[in-house]
């Protein structure tokens, strides 16, 4: 891999987590929709945008391409669950005044995923990897003791984005392809969501506020184009570094929940905060290290 390769990877996963970071103010606007009702939007526009990109690049080939490996695509459909997954639950954290609570989940994900890469990639830690994910642990464990509680919320969203990360990775399928393959496999799902709830007299696309259906068109879009960047980035980087770099997307979350939704921040909650910043400090130190002497 040339030194280009990892400079461009790094310039995607900033581009993804910025965006990212910024997800909840965008989606605190369509507060009065239901999260469900909101991811067959994002579903839906996504699948529209980014085939309207494979059309205009001529990928098409690509995609269908795909198909002739079942164990490819058999990944890649896991993905796609995972991914709905992770999207409901931040939808329901955002509507439910719980952005802190996702910020610890997303802060925890690089180091679940330096854990994937141990246990799944058998990639081997040094000490201060070891340590990271330790402290780690011990936030979850401070979380059950001091608030009597797991903090279910954020381990579903770590862990939900951290084994879909891990799954793209093995999927040798460009960025866009692979988004709108995953698309693809959400909408059957999302369908019949909306027949479902037509049936009981509730039209998921039958909103008729302007703003409001911008909002969920611009969606689609915006859920597309950092999740590109991201898979640009898981085949450009090992894990341990997309891990490194995610911390930026949590910080810009914990940001608005303080300063702009007003979200109380317990103490107990500060003390896990505080264990995984330090997890993350550690790591970052590591990841720099491996960087500079790649040998």
């Amino acid at each position: 891999m040339t030194r280009q390769a990892p400079l461009a990877g790094i310039a995607y996963g900033l581009t993804a987590y910025v965006i990212w970071g910024f997800f909840p103010l965008y989606f605190r606007q369509l507060g009065t929709i239901a999260p469900i009702d909101i991811l067959c939007h994002r579903t839906a526009w996504a699948f529209v945008f980014v085939a309207l990109l494979l059309s205009l690049r001529r990928r098409w080939r690509q995609v269908f391409a795909l198909f002739a490996t079942p164990r490819h695509v058999a990944r890649l459909a896991v993905a796609a669950l995972l991914l709905a997954s992770n999207w409901l639950g931040f939808l329901w954290a955002v509507n439910h005044h719980q952005v802190v609570a996702s910020s610890l989940g997303y802060f925890l994900t690089p180091l679940v995923n330096v854990l994937l890469g141990l246990l799944v990639l058998k990639e081997k830690l040094n000490g201060k990897e070891w340590a990271a994910v330790g402290l780690a642990v011990l936030a979850v464990g401070n979380e059950l003791v001091a608030l009597g509680t797991l903090p279910w919320i954020s381990l579903f969203l770590a862990l939900t984005f951290g084994i879909y990360g891990l799954l793209r990775k093995q999927v040798p399928v460009d960025a866009i392809s692979g988004l709108w393959l995953e698309t693809l496999a959400m909408l059957p799902l999302c369908l019949l969501y909306t027949l479902w709830q037509a049936q009981q007299g509730h039209f998921v696309f039958g909103q008729n506020n302007g703003l409001t259906i911008a909002l969920l068109v611009g969606s689609g879009v915006l859920t597309a184009l950092p999740l590109m960047a991201f898979a640009a980035a898981t085949q450009r980087l090992d894990l341990a570094t997309v891990g490194m770099l995610m911390y930026i997307n949590p910080t810009l979350q914990f940001i608005t929940a303080i300063y702009l939704f007003d979200e109380t921040l317990q103490p107990a909650r500060l003390v896990s905060f505080g264990l995984i910043w330090l997890g993350l400090l550690l790591y970052s130190l590591s990841a720099w290290q491996k960087y500079r002497n790649p040998g």
